[in-house]
């Protein structure tokens, strides 16, 4: 029951981080970033996104990666672990072909957790379901919490609301790059608490520039169980090697028409 539980928590989990790949890719710049010469506001900042988001869909036609999934649970009925490790080969529109490298620690998170993760994430390749976690108007409220300007670059803060109770949305806040107009950073909680077990779950995802694309680097979910217990899920990529992919031709035109 403890470990079904969990599992809900992490189905959800990898439904969001599936809506956010799809935002996050992106296009590189080897220029240092420039603060917009006029900030945007939230309505611009999202239609830039969406803009920028189907295209970049567009355009990524395969890669591969190495995953490495781990997971520790502390609390009633006793402790487990588990890291299993994956190669991924994704081919647009709907194929991700999944190798499992290795995997140690415990065989019942290792079947109930990871592998239903691997099933749940084909699921999630399905039309209705992308549309259903897109990060767009119809499936979120958007508000401008700030601006950043950072080494790294600059950024549209954006808080964001889901529209609907949904387990397969969020609430918290996003980071978009300014001059990509891509999700490079969130931190959010489900919209819905996917099971009565669990209390509390924190997600936080990090992305990452390869090639002309933006890519996760980093998930991260922290989950409080009402019986006392915490469990951490965290996936680490590495090794991206863009296999197939076509031009972007809107960056510059939507960047400029939108300032």
């Amino acid at each position: 029951m403890m470990v079904g539980s969990l599992t809900g928590v992490f189905l959800s989990t990898l439904f969001i981080c599936g809506g956010l790949h799809q935002a996050a890719t992106g296009q590189a710049s080897d220029a240092p970033p420039q603060r917009p010469h006029a900030v945007l506001n939230a309505e611009q900042v999202v239609q830039n996104l969406v803009e920028m988001n189907l295209e970049r869909a567009q355009a990524l036609h395969g890669y591969e990666v190495t995953r490495t999934y781990r997971v520790e649970y502390r609390g009633f009925p006793g402790s487990r672990k588990a890291e299993m490790v994956v190669n991924v080969k994704y081919r647009s529109p709907a194929t991700k072909e999944v190798t499992i490298v290795s995997a140690t620690g415990s065989q019942l998170m290792i079947d109930r957790v990871f592998k239903r993760l691997l099933q749940a994430e084909q699921e999630a390749l399905a039309a209705e379901n992308r549309s259903g976690a897109a990060i767009n108007a119809e499936n979120y409220a958007f508000t401008l919490a700030g601006f950043e300007d950072s080494p790294g670059g600059s950024f549209y803060v954006l808080a964001v609301e889901p529209r609907t109770k949904n387990k397969y949305l969020f609430r918290g806040r996003i980071w978009v790059d300014a001059e990509q107009f891509a999700v490079a950073r969130i931190e959010a909680q489900p919209a819905k608490n996917p099971s009565f077990w669990t209390k509390d779950t924190k997600i936080e995802e990090v992305n990452m520039r390869v090639d002309d694309f933006w890519l996760p680097a980093h998930n991260h979910s922290v989950t409080a169980v009402r019986l006392g217990g915490h469990a951490d899920f965290s996936i680490e990529y590495k090794d991206y090697h863009i296999t197939d992919a076509g031009s972007l031709n809107k960056l510059s035109s939507v960047a400029e028409v939108r300032r």
